[in-house]
């Protein structure tokens, strides 16, 4: 029995057999069951099933996550039963979704609007962190001209917060952004701003506006561009073609600016109030009981994606008081998973899973969880609640002493750490410190069933199983892989590849370099696809990194595989969760199966409309075949050029292979 047959039969057996499956269909990397009883399935056995990498629960859906064999696995699934769907176009759209109750709408919402905030506000807030360690160790007079301008950009984007948020919640809501920001302008104005400030009663038609101060707020705009979204709407339906452009702007700006000043703004001011302050009040007054309880949960809290509605209350009080209490807890929440995954790397005899164990602990160290969450201490159950208690732990310090965060961090890991820069930063030191360790010896201690070696298996190594998210998955499930089917590899020409050797592959775009670690998408950040390099491109046009064919291209034009000449198996992936988009704004240039140059143009996209649709345009490149080699490294780092060199391959030292029978 090959290993596929193998691998379909178990799946078949551990989903809960062919009575349990309405619809099978698969992606380019999964197998995606409706089920009539997902709970029929047995997920911790197919996550330990030779040839399977995870499992997922999109909505209904359930995902069986394969790898590159997955066209083969599903074949042989339905040699033993036959069931409706059939298979999904790469890149395809996924089945239909179970609506989502309110509060997770609600959260979707909130999530929705503040990531793409996350940079502006993150730059900021660590140049107003660099700004204290300047005042702690003298390096700039605070009066002089360079500190007064470098204040100034750090607190710009608070002062003019709501006008970004205006124009990513229009976003959200399916209004004009512009207008949005027209409104929020409008609350801001300085001559306005000094009317509310100025101890008289202010009236408009005869209507009293209460005196609030909308700078760096956030619940007010929220409240006001939500209102206005709908009133646009309504204007848009009722106004003639011919005079919408002039009329639907004016009046919305006319309705909701008064509006937000009598009535939306101070009502959004008092939630926000209550919020925050209550928040504060809570913390200031539970102390340790609640640092531990915070500390304890906020792991579970940020599964749930419940941790996005505290992100506008931190910013909230961050802006109005100048400090807040909840960020540093999501600290030692992460330095208690990265410990927990230490441990695992500590005690682990499994040499591949050890690796992982020590990549994911440091990625998580730096503020990226989800790889040593999902992939390791989830995994193993017992690292999990080691890495809650190591949150507990460090949670109790910051409660006593009610460590605080003093602006917003660029990352709430390691990198973040000058953000906490104040009265409390010792004691949040003390906190980190604590948790990691706390995290990492339990883990040590109590240990945990491990990961079965592939050799004491008698079986070929397999990938890490590991259950990623619905949102930080979905995408990469649906791009193209360069090793495809047996059937689609033999209808597509292949080039003569020479043997595997080291080899420089060129930038695909323009634009500025990440690491991979550092794409918010869990999937590739972990490497579960493979090793690579990313890309924030400033140019809409993707190139061939190195002389090859390109074998094979999503249904949606999002992204491309390419096997280059010198054996490397690419997969170029322009944006995030871009599949959604159908195809629209993406332009392919070249053909399945057709041969390319190095520099050669192979896609172009609508950098702005993509943008505009709310997409984050980072592009991952990524190595899928990323075992043969012994070394992947970036050569740059900042700004690229579309044909600089950006990634070198080095080969493993060949094996010496016995001889004999």
């Amino acid at each position: 029995m090959s290993k596929h047959e193998q691998t379909a039969k178990a799946v078949l057996e551990k989903i809960g057999g062919a009575a349990n499956v309405n619809t099978m269909t698969h992606c380019m990397t999964r197998l995606r069951f409706e089920l009539k009883d997902n709970t029929k399935a047995d997920r911790a056995a197919l996550e330990n099933t030779p040839g399977v990498m995870g499992t997922n629960i999109a909505g209904s859906q359930f995902q069986v996550i394969i790898g590159n064999d997955v066209p083969n696995v599903y074949a042989e699934i339905n040699k033993r039963a036959s069931f409706g769907g059939g298979s999904a176009p790469a890149g395809g759209e996924d089945a239909p979704q179970t609506k989502k109750n309110p509060f997770s709408a609600l959260l979707d919402i909130i999530s929705g609007i503040f990531t793409p905030l996350l940079p502006a506000l993150a730059g900021a807030g660590m140049i107003k962190a660099l700004l204290s360690v300047s005042d702690v160790f003298g390096w700039m007079a605070q009066d002089g001209s360079t500190y007064q301008i470098l204040k100034a950009i750090g607190d710009g984007t608070f002062y003019f917060l709501p006008i970004l948020i205006a124009f990513s919640a229009a976003r959200k809501f399916g209004s004009s952004a512009f207008i949005a920001a027209a409104i929020a302008a409008a609350i801001l104005h300085p001559d306005l701003t000094a009317l509310l400030g100025g101890g008289t009663a202010v009236s408009f038609l005869g209507l009293p506006v209460t005196s609030v101060t909308y700078s760096s707020s956030v619940i007010p705009i929220l409240l006001a561009v939500w209102v206005s979204s709908y009133v646009e709407k309504l204007f848009n339906k009722v106004i003639p073609s011919a005079l919408k452009v002039l009329l639907v702007p004016m009046l919305t700006l006319l309705v909701i600016a008064p509006a937000t000043l009598i009535a939306i703004g101070p009502l959004g001011s008092l939630i926000g109030d209550g919020l925050s302050g209550g928040i504060t009040y809570l913390l200031d007054n539970t102390g340790i009981f609640g640092g531990i309880l915070l500390g304890g949960t906020m792991s579970l809290i940020i599964m749930t994606g419940m941790h996005w509605a505290l992100v506008p209350i931190a910013i909230l009080a961050i802006a109005e008081q100048g400090f807040d209490y909840i960020l540093p807890i999501m600290f030692v929440a992460n330095l208690g998973q990265a410990g927990a995954a230490f441990g695992v790397f500590l005690r682990s005899r499994n040499v591949q899973f050890k690796s992982l164990a020590l990549s994911t602990s440091f990625s998580a160290m730096m503020g990226i969880t989800e790889p040593a969450m999902y992939g390791v201490n989830m995994r193993l159950k017992k690292p999990f609640v080691s890495a809650l208690i190591g949150g507990a732990a460090g949670g109790a310090v910051y409660g006593l002493f009610h460590v605080k965060i003093y602006t917003m961090a660029g990352s709430v890991g390691l990198p973040g750490i000058p953000a906490m820069i104040g009265p409390t930063f010792a004691y949040g030191l003390v906190g980190i410190g604590l948790a990691f360790i706390t995290a990492t010896v339990v883990t040590f201690l109590i240990g945990f069933e491990d990961v079965a070696s592939p050799a004491s298996a008698g079986s070929e190594p397999q990938p890490v199983a590991a259950t990623a998210s619905a949102d930080a998955s979905a995408d990469a499930a649906a791009a193209p892989t360069p090793a495809a089917s047996a059937a689609s590899a033999a209808a597509v020409p292949q080039p003569v590849i020479a043997k595997l050797r080291d080899t420089e592959l060129l930038s695909p775009l323009t634009g500025t370099v990440k690491a991979l670690a550092d794409v918010e998408d869990v999937t590739f950040a972990g490497e579960y696809m493979g090793k690579g390099i990313a890309v924030m491109p400033t140019a809409g046009v993707v190139t061939a990194p190195a002389d090859g064919i390109v074998n094979s291209l999503a249904v949606t034009k999002h992204a491309i595989g390419m096997q280059t000449a010198d054996g490397a198996e690419l997969l170029i992936h322009v944006g995030l969760n871009t599949v959604r988009l159908k195809g629209r704004h993406f332009a392919v240039l070249v053909e399945e199966g057709q041969a390319v140059t190095a520099g050669q143009p192979l896609l172009t996209f609508d950098m702005s409309a993509i943008r505009a649709a709310g997409y984050d345009l980072t592009t991952p490149m990524i190595v899928t075949n990323t075992k043969e080699y012994a070394g992947i490294a970036g050569v740059r780092s900042g700004a690229v050029e579309s044909g600089q060199p950006l990634l070198k391959l080095d080969v493993a030292a060949p094996r010496l292979e016995a001889s004999g029978d």
